[in-house]
């Protein structure tokens, strides 16, 4: 009996070793069809022609709307990223992410459960459990009914031989550093468009502040042709050409008023204000364009550009869980155990003849899946792929998004200078018609009137003013804000 059973034992570990080895060979024969992954950006196509730049160069802080100088608009923007639902939500995918991440650890480390459970049954008389029927206290039956009890300890460990899961857990790990910049991006959009909104709304009260001297020029204008016809001294076209200035231009003030209510609401959502938590916001004097080009971008763009991280981290990812792909070809090896008292007479249960010990090694033998495994690599190679070049049109994107927003800027920059001249040329000839009009030599609706081509010149002052701080935010958001490639909580081999 005895070499019965170590024949029977030597043939049962020779036919193991030989399925073993019959799937590692198979493993690697049926891995077909894998495709070289795509090749990333080269750093010779991340850079700006010579003749795009800046007088000032450098990279903007990390809270670059400080550099305005403006308390009202560091109030706001602070308050969006604190209470924006936006933000908010931002910040609970990472949390998220980095569950997914720990869930997966957990997944690779010993697990232990404590096991309890009472098992009320009536044998079958016609089962193999049948002699167990009757009833017969001398030969210990005391069937048919029978409580088993079990109380012990079960735990399980999954050898992961060829890395699956640590792969995924890379992945993983990949994926939670992509939420981790994507929301450093959501937090670079908010606070730009926060600026943006605020810059809006500063330009509009000094646009309404210079329609409304204009106003009180143009109605001093119809007084004055009034007066001239009622005293027959002018026909009706003149008043009549005055009056319609100025209902033009009280249209205008109409437009300017509401376009601050629209600015005020859609600052108030960015916010996340209520409808009386919005803090008023003053009138200020607009700042000069404060952004910098750096002279070179290379892969310094790549580092500070939160959505460019977030795609770098998604490829990696992608690239893991390749890697996990490929492993699901071999063997997966995994081992259970379990120690406890187990009988079907409680009051034996805690008896030394109770304890039940159990350990069971297994084997996963991936032979014959039917493609399975192949697709499964294919899908996540063509996923990786297609991430891989859509990471690389990113790049492309935003060094043209840096390029446009930088000559825009340096253009509006040659356009100020131009205005300027012009404001000058108008305020000369204003001032020229006041001196007349104090030495008599000319009429006080001419002296005022000499005041509308200088309004009208501050207003396209003011048009490309306003251009230039939205064009400066623009830029600001294109070279990343003050994002900087935070070190990731966690490396990847990638």
């Amino acid at each position: 009996m005895t070499k019965r059973y170590a024949f029977a034992t030597a043939c049962l570990l020779s036919l193991l070793s030989l399925l073993s080895l019959l799937s590692l060979v198979s493993g690697c024969a049926l891995m077909r069809g894998d495709a070289p992954a795509h090749a990333r950006i080269s750093p010779e196509r991340i850079q700006l022609a010579n003749d795009i730049h800046l007088a000032r160069e450098g990279w903007p802080d990390a809270q670059w709307w400080n550099r305005y100088g403006d308390p009202q608009l560091d109030a706001l923007i602070e308050r969006a990223l604190a209470d924006s639902p936006t933000m908010a939500a931002a910040q609970a995918r990472v949390v998220q992410s980095g569950s997914q991440v720990e869930l997966l650890k957990a997944g690779s480390n010993l697990q232990i459960s404590a096991l309890g459970f009472l098992n009320r049954q009536r044998a079958s008389s016609n089962g193999f459990l049948g002699p167990y029927t009757v009833n017969l206290p001398q030969l210990g039956i005391d069937g048919p009914w029978y409580t088993e009890g079990t109380l012990g300890l079960l735990a399980g460990l999954n050898i992961d031989l060829w890395g699956r899961q640590r792969s995924l857990v890379e992945a993983a790990i990949g994926a939670r550093n992509a939420r981790a910049a994507e929301a450093a991006s959501v937090e670079l959009a908010l606070s730009a468009d926060v600026a943006q909104l605020y810059f809006s709304m500063q330009a509009s009260y000094r646009l309404l502040d210079l329609l409304q001297q204009t106003r009180l020029i143009l109605a001093y204008a119809v007084e004055a042709h009034e007066g001239k016809h009622a005293n027959g001294l002018e026909g009706r076209v003149p008043l009549q050409g005055a009056r319609g200035q100025l209902a033009g231009l009280d249209r205008q003030i109409a437009s300017a008023r509401g376009q601050i209510v629209q600015t005020r609401e859609m600052l108030r959502a960015l916010v996340g204000a209520g409808r009386g938590d919005l803090p008023e916001i003053r009138p200020v004097a607009l700042p000069q364009a404060a952004a910098s080009l750096p002279a070179e971008l290379s892969y310094q763009l790549l580092a500070r550009r939160p959505d460019l991280q977030a795609m770098h981290w998604y490829v990696v990812a992608s690239l893991n869980e390749i890697d996990a792909a490929k492993a699901a070809f071999y063997p997966n090896l995994d081992i259970k155990a379990f120690f406890g008292l187990d009988s079907v007479h409680l009051s034996q249960l805690f008896r030394s003849a109770s304890q039940q010990i159990n350990l069971i090694p297994g084997l996963y033998l991936p032979i014959f899946d039917g493609g399975r495994l192949n697709a499964n690599l294919r899908t996540a190679r063509a996923g990786s792929n297609i991430l891989i070049e859509q990471y690389n049109q990113a790049v492309l994107d935003a060094v043209r998004d840096v390029a446009i927003s930088g000559n825009r800027l340096q253009t509006l920059d040659d356009e100020r200078r131009l205005q300027m001249d012009k404001v000058e040329a108008a305020r000369f000839a204003r001032q020229a018609a006041d001196a007349a009009y104090q030495r008599g030599l000319g009429s006080r609706v001419s002296a005022e009137e000499a005041r509308l081509p200088l309004l009208a010149e501050q207003t396209a002052l003011l048009l490309i003013d306003g251009e230039r701080l939205r064009q400066d935010v623009i830029l600001t958001k294109a070279l990343g804000g003050g994002y900087g490639a935070r070190e990731a909580q966690e490396t990847s081999s990638r």
